[in-house]
């Protein structure tokens, strides 16, 4: 039987998920995993069980059990109603003990709660039948694609009647220009639009489809006909007019594989050369007709998919890197491959599979309500919402109190300076107002007057003042009362929607539950990390003396240390053998020959080339020590022969003395030869096995792989057939490939150490702490089940 425990949203995970982490510990929302809160409610009804004193009411287990198992296949039966119940027990165990401990009343615990509190209440304060509407209508427009362009001129979306009036006349008479005037739309564009960009591209857009634009401009794009002009239209940005150049059928979504060669932009530039070279062989294979899968099994870096052929889930526009999507969109039919295509990731070769219309309403409905939510659209849902709560919420104005709060809109409100001063409400402030504002105020009650009241509750004409003085800005060209309306309007709307924040547990007992979820889990963390979490990882003995008592589940399978070199042909594989033999392997190019230069006749560096590019080969040989050099002395024609070796000399002691390189990593040569400019050689060789990989893959990047390496089952396929072999040499061909397997000592199977084991022995150890804390707190707090209520919730 699975065992469903309560979410708190994506983010969440069951407590039995968390309690088997291994060395690290999850976030606080994620152990939100069961309900329950540190006392029964007054009159909650019957307890389905009793935690020493503590009664937990059967109608919250009811509730989480069904929410949490209600589609389980075994529902309602004896055993999952019993099953579930212990996972609850045990939570709310460990809730009780962090009550206990005071956990709940520090102000970390509040300041956390009331943020999820904040994040939960979002979806009950918007209007389902709206963001439904607007769902279905955004899924209706992605079967389509605009080519639009249009004319911007700016106006603020509380701009003042005056300056709304200016703008709108402007755009109208641009709209007469490219309607009756017969004016090019671009040119007019290029030469008046407020956007920026339309300097440069005329005002084009390129196509685009739902959930692109903001909503006003989208709806007005879709509705104009193509090759028409629209009526303006407004914005947050200001007024447009809109030009539909073209319609198309939306792409929809398509499906690819990949081949890829990693290399970032941050990458030595030897590192990108080698990626390039790489891929362009590949791509080479491929158009001769290689098999796809085998390749991208054997090369391609993407471990994720590479195992599959590199399948990628299907995808639309913008859902990747947009050279990646492009270059993906212009394949036409599948098995289509592109040439090599660079995105910050690597190199990649792509291969059409297959071409999917838009995906199903039902596919896109979740991620298309995410997205209302944060569009422009959500503007329409906030109106129907606030709407919808005035009438709820008993949302009463009183005249009275605002024509007394508008009589303080001057001319510092639209400065952005205004200053309530409470002596022009009350004359209680000891002030002395004057003798219109006092006799005001004698009438009205000043700073008692409510200003409006939302469910008998009033708020008043100071509290308002208060917020305007806080939230206003300057509005150079507005009067005096508009100004004081928009704060109006916003201070109302800020009201409504916290008064009905504030009575969400309740008026939902769904967001209530959810809250007590999420109450729980952030309660619990601190002492499961403390407990359970941290103690694991810190307590090095007892995770060591638990290690030992339980041994026998940490053992190793067979195993084998030794190499495995694939190569496309046997005479590159006899010469990888060879060379790998010799265990020291000359680095390419510029960076494996140094030339030093001593002033002539002496032992003395040169300052040019002498000290400094010993300096940087000291350097490099500190930070890799697989690295060692030989060094050859030169002389020019006619120098004393000896002269030769104690340059070679004098080279090891500079670097041994002043780069702190043991001296057993340089060799000086036997022979001293003399050479035109006389500079004495160094030769840079290297113990990696990747230097003598990139040696052999000069010509052809996929020429040879080499692995070197203690093996397990699993690690090489070729490998795995050889790790019980005797120490050896194998040579064997599969998949056009030829192979040479050296088993260096054969490993037989047995215990790990604890560095070997540590991440699943730390995993262990935690789940065995947390099994000692249950039964700590089941001692602690006696359970007792009420089998009366356990019987109500088995149904069949």
């Amino acid at each position: 039987m699975q065992l469903r425990l309560p979410l708190a949203g994506a983010a969440a995970a069951t407590l039995l998920q968390l309690a088997a982490c291994q060395t690290s510990k999850p976030t606080a929302a994620a152990t939100t995993a069961l309900t329950g809160s540190a006392a029964a409610p007054a009159g909650s009804g019957p307890a389905i069980e009793t935690l020493g004193t503590y009664q937990v009411p059967a109608s919250e287990f009811g509730y989480v059990y069904k929410k949490n198992n209600g589609t389980a296949p075994d529902y309602g039966t004896r055993q999952s109603v019993t099953d579930y119940l212990t996972l609850y027990t045990n939570f709310r165990l460990k809730v009780l003990d962090a009550e206990k401990r005071g956990l709940d009343t520090t102000q970390a615990f509040h300041r956390e709660l009331d943020g999820y509190r904040q994040q939960l209440a979002q979806p009950y304060l918007t209007e389902k039948g709206v963001t439904d509407q607007l769902v279905r209508e955004a899924y209706s427009r992605m079967g389509q694609e605009v080519n639009a362009s249009h004319i911007l001129i700016r106006v603020a979306p509380d701009a003042s009647p005056t300056d709304t009036a200016a703008a709108y006349q402007k755009i109208m008479t641009l709209r007469q220009r490219v309607t009756g005037g017969g004016e090019d739309f671009g040119a007019v564009a290029g030469s008046t639009s407020e956007d920026p960009s339309a300097k440069e591209n005329g005002g084009k857009l390129g196509y685009f489809t739902s959930m692109q634009m903001v909503y006003p401009f989208e709806t007005v794009a879709y509705l104009t006909p193509v090759g028409q002009v629209s009526p303006p239209i407004r914005t947050r940005f200001g007024y447009h007019i809109i030009k539909v150049n073209d319609r198309r059928a939306a792409q929809g979504e398509i499906k690819v594989a990949h081949l890829m060669v990693r290399v970032t932009p941050q990458a030595p530039k030897a590192d990108s050369t080698t990626a390039h070279k790489k891929i362009n062989e590949l791509y080479g294979r491929l158009r001769k007709g290689e098999s796809w899968n085998k390749l991208v099994a054997q090369f391609s870096e993407d471990a994720g998919s590479a195992a599959n052929g590199g399948e990628l889930p299907p995808f639309g526009t913008g859902r990747m890197i947009p050279a990646f999507e492009e270059v993906a969109f212009k394949l036409q039919k599948p098995g289509d491959l592109s040439a090599p295509v660079q995105t910050p990731y690597g190199w990649h070769i792509i291969k059409l599979l297959e071409k999917q219309p838009v995906p199903s309403f039902a596919t896109l409905e979740p991620t298309l309500k995410s997205k209302v939510a944060k569009d422009s659209r959500s503007e329409l849902n906030r109106t129907a919402f606030l709407k919808r709560v005035r009438q709820e919420d008993q949302f009463v104005e009183n005249p009275t109190g605002k024509t007394v709060a508008f009589a303080q809109a001057d001319t510092a409100l639209v400065k952005g300076r205004f200053k309530f001063n409470p002596a022009t409400l009350t004359a209680a402030s000891g002030a002395k107002p004057s003798k219109n504002a006092a006799k005001n105020a004698a009438k009205t009650g000043g700073d008692k007057q409510p200003l409006f009241t939302i469910k008998g509750k009033p708020y008043l004409v100071s509290d308002f003042l208060t917020y305007a003085q806080q939230n206003q800005r300057p509005r150079p060209t507005a009067q005096p009362a508009f100004a004081m309306q928009q704060l109006y309007d916003q201070y109302v709307d800020q009201s409504l929607t916290e008064f009905e924040k504030n009575s969400l547990d309740t008026k939902y007992e769904d967001y209530r539950m959810l809250v007590k979820e999420y109450r729980d889990g952030i309660l619990l963390f601190q002492l499961m990390d403390e407990k359970v979490w941290t103690k694991a990882i810190e307590d090095t003995a007892g995770l060591r003396k638990f290690f030992v008592a339980n041994q026998a589940n940490y053992q190793f399978g067979q195993r084998a240390r030794g190499t495995v070199i694939s190569a496309a042909t046997p005479r590159l594989l006899a010469r990888a053998q060879r060379e790998l033999a010799t265990r020291r392997y000359p680095v390419a190019g510029r960076a494996g020959t140094v030339l030093v230069h001593f002033r002539p006749g002496t032992v003395a560096l040169g300052s040019a080339n002498g000290t400094a590019v010993l300096n940087d080969l000291a350097k490099r040989m500190d930070q890799d020590t697989a690295l060692t050099a030989t060094v050859a002395g030169h002389i020019k024609r006619g120098e004393s022969p000896a002269l030769a070796r104690q340059r070679a000399t004098a080279a090891v002691d500079y670097l041994t003395k002043t780069g702190k390189i043991e001296r057993n990593r340089l060799t000086v040569a036997r022979a001293a030869t003399a050479t035109a400019d006389g500079d004495t050689r160094l030769t840079v060789y290297s113990s990696a096995t990747g230097v003598l990989e990139a040696s052999l893959n000069a010509q052809n990047p996929l020429a040879v792989q080499i692995q070197q390496r203690t093996f397990q089952k699993g690690d090489n396929k070729v490998m795995d057939d050889y790790l019980t072999r005797p120490a050896g040499t194998y040579t064997v061909q599969r998949d056009g490939r030829h192979y040479a397997v050296i088993v260096q000592q054969a490993l037989p199977a047995g215990p790990k150490a604890l560095g070997d084991a540590r991440g699943q022995a730390t995993s262990d150890y935690q789940n065995y702490l947390e099994k000692q804390w249950i039964e700590q707190l089941r001692q602690q707090y006696p359970v007792q089940v009420n089998e009366v209520q356990v019987n109500k919730l088995v149904t069949k």
